[in-house]
């Protein structure tokens, strides 16, 4: 049994070691802030790739430094190799999960995590599961792996849930001032979780579960893509009656209580919000309930890339010419502004209907994606073009997906005939732009 003042005393010392599995847009963040805040850290990540750019000091975030990652160096150790679990205390998660075409959630990397932690389990362990799930991941998936080692949980290792809450490329917030929810599976784990948290951020929320936790996760995400689908419904609705959607946007939020401003879009994008809501449909369904609301949500919004090309073939149609065979131009293909992060990005979706009606040719311009190598959204690499007049000047309409600050969008407008707004870049009503 583990003294759990001796590992509290521990913790506040810095006495501990912390090891990351997953070091992308959510685990890097959090080895950065262990580091900084004095401890030393082993970070895990099946990809090579990553591993070898993190020890030659190189990151592959565009707004995190190599001078940032050569600092952490000392105290920072990237490897790929699970065996070494053994040699750190705390073992925070932070794995994708996606959902299958299905809509269903791919348990399969926190499956393989629950596999590589059990083989090097020990007593004394903090484990905290921070990837966004459905209530009752940590308990299923990681308590009853874990517990088959003879292990008892709040005596010998601490099993904890905390949520993510990584907005990348916000200015305003970051890991350190972003509020941490905690839950365990017993009051000592969360205690022991509180502690170990408490020391890389301005301020810990205790919660009674790690059902809890997991709950939170999902209603902020939920809140968020709910909202969005209202806005969306209403853009189409306001569309037919000629009505600007984002001047009564503006409007409505002159009001000072009541009215939180969502504003609408080409479709979601990002590791949640587009994909967090289906992990509570789908364990919905054990307890016999139908999530009629949120699923209602998900089809519109899943609608939306659809929606807007068919605003780019009215707009072509009106200058007298046909989709087929056109040549198109997405800008941006983040999936949201000033980041690099192409997760979920609904421009592969708009991509692959472009395709399916024939384009002759689709390319895109992103600042901050030089290139999209082969991922679960789309099957090519492509890169990004020459941001030229020349160049624009070869296509017969642009789409502007993601609204970068850094775009010159005076000279798209310049360029190309037809401009395609998703994001309200053009503000005043111009004869070449179609907002959708």
């Amino acid at each position: 049994m583990v003294n759990i003042e001796n590992l509290i005393k521990n913790i506040r010392e810095k006495k501990i070691k912390v090891g990351i599995i997953g070091l992308g847009y959510v685990g890097l963040p959090i080895v950065i802030r262990f580091v900084e805040s004095g401890f030393k850290v082993i970070g895990f990540d099946i990809d090579e790739e990553k591993i070898e750019k993190l020890k030659n000091g190189n990151s592959y975030i565009y707004y995190i430094s190599d001078e940032k990652i050569k600092s952490l160096l000392p105290n920072f150790i990237p490897t790929s190799d699970m065996k070494r679990l053994k040699e750190v205390d705390a073992i925070l998660i932070c794995v994708p999960t996606p959902i299958t075409i299905y809509k269903e959630p791919d348990l399969q990397y926190l499956y393989n995590t629950a596999n590589d932690i059990y083989e090097n389990l020990r007593e004394g362990h903090i484990i905290s599961l921070e990837s966004t799930t459905y209530p009752g991941t940590t308990r299923e998936i990681y308590l009853s792996k874990f517990e088959k080692k003879g292990l008892a949980v709040g005596k010998d290792f601490f099993l904890i849930y905390s949520p993510e809450r990584e907005d990348p490329g916000n200015p305003n917030y970051n890991t350190k001032s972003i509020p941490k929810v905690v839950g365990g599976i017993t009051e000592d784990c969360k205690k022991v979780g509180l502690e170990l948290y408490s020391q890389i951020v301005n301020k810990v929320i205790p919660v009674s579960s790690t059902e809890v936790a997991e709950a939170t996760k999902l209603l902020e995400n939920i809140y968020r893509a709910v909202n969005i689908a209202l806005v969306n419904e209403l853009k189409m609705l306001f569309d037919k009656m000629d009505i600007n959607i984002w001047e009564v946007i503006e409007a409505a939020k002159t009001k000072p209580f009541g009215f939180q401003a969502f504003y609408p879009g080409p479709g979601l994008g990002g590791h949640c919000i587009p994909i967090d809501p289906f992990y509570l449909t789908w364990v919905a369904k054990r307890y016999d309930f139908t999530t009629s609301f949120i699923e209602l949500a998900g089809e519109i919004n899943t609608m939306m890339p659809y929606y807007v090309v068919e605003k780019c073939i009215e707009g072509l149609n009106m200058q007298g010419k046909s989709i087929k065979g056109s040549k198109i131009l997405i800008i941006g293909i983040a999936y949201k502004k000033d980041v690099d992060d192409i997760r979920e990005s609904p421009a592969f979706k708009i991509i692959k209907i472009l395709e399916k009606k024939k384009v002759e040719k689709i390319d895109y311009y992103d600042p901050y994606v030089k290139e999209v190598r082969k991922t679960r959204q789309y099957n090519k690499p492509i890169s990004s073009i020459e941001f030229s007049p020349e160049k624009l000047k070869e296509y017969d309409a642009a789409i502007i997906v993601t609204d970068h600050s850094n775009i010159d969008y005076k000279k798209i407008y310049d360029s190309i005939p037809l401009i395609i707004d998703t994001r309200n870049v053009y503000k005043e009503n111009l004869p070449k732009v179609i907002k959708a």
